[in-house]
């Protein structure tokens, strides 16, 4: 076995993670309760009030201005701080694949909502709290379906393109203030979430392209995610960064 790897200061690190009741979202609280961090766990599942993985949990829909603002509020008077932010929720697993021109302009506009403006919003609401922070870091989590071209969800995968561009933008505004702002971008990854987007005979040829011929799990992402939060990755800002096992490049 090789040596365990340790992370600068995530032990005192303040962490929000959103879409935190199932997935990769769950991975990624349950990894960072693990390193020590405190874990503020986010989800419009109430499910998520009964994890074991955080400090607290919280329903939140980050669609929604006032509810971020609720959440600012309550984090305020529980911490006081803002180490980190992971923007992991997302509508993804529950999306019927269809051409873009069948596509209700209501489910493009809730699946916008959540995946774009949601990131948004909580940076926002968040912000006087990260910069109370010594070494804030945001993530965002995007997607390699929006470098791969792939048919069937033309919303999400517009989502996600849109999720890269913000982060470098963001980056630029936030660097005055010692915030770092990175997106971590998977490929395909299985967890225990039933979905739609990706059918087996799909599954298989993405496997046949790749540098690496196996499925990637949660913990394929999670040791990114905290090495991005931790103060280890002090001068990386403004990147998209993807984890997919060499399926595509940038």
């Amino acid at each position: 076995m090789g040596a365990e790897v340790s992370y600068t200061n995530i032990d005192q690190k303040v962490v929000v993670v959103t879409g935190a009741a199932q997935g990769i979202g769950a991975a990624y609280a349950q990894r960072l309760h693990k390193e020590g961090a405190t874990v503020a766990a986010v989800d419009l599942s109430q499910a998520v009030l009964e994890s074991e993985n955080c400090a607290s949990g919280h329903v939140v829909d980050v669609s929604d201005p006032d509810s971020c603002r609720a959440l600012a509020a309550e984090l305020q008077e529980r911490y006081g701080r803002v180490d980190g932010l992971l923007n992991n929720a997302a509508i993804f697993s529950t999306i019927q694949m269809k051409p873009f021109w069948e596509i209700e302009p209501a489910e493009w506009d809730r699946l916008m909502a959540v995946n774009l403006k949601g990131p948004w919003l909580l940076a926002s609401a968040l912000l006087p709290l990260l910069r109370k922070s010594s070494a804030a870091s945001i993530i965002n989590i995007g997607s390699d379906a929006a470098l791969m071209g792939r048919p069937g969800y033309l919303h999400y995968v517009a989502s996600k393109g849109g999720v890269a561009a913000m982060t470098f933008s963001m980056s630029h505004e936030l660097g005055e203030f010692g915030i770092r702002v990175n997106t971590l971008s998977p490929g395909p990854v299985y967890t225990e979430v039933a979905r739609e987007t990706v059918s087996p005979e799909q599954k298989q040829a993405m496997l046949a392209t790749q540098a690496l011929h196996r499925t990637a799990g949660p913990d394929d992402m999670t040791s990114l995610a905290v090495f991005l939060l931790s103060d280890d990755s002090g001068y990386l800002t403004g990147q998209t960064i993807s984890v997919n096992g060499g399926l595509v490049h940038r």
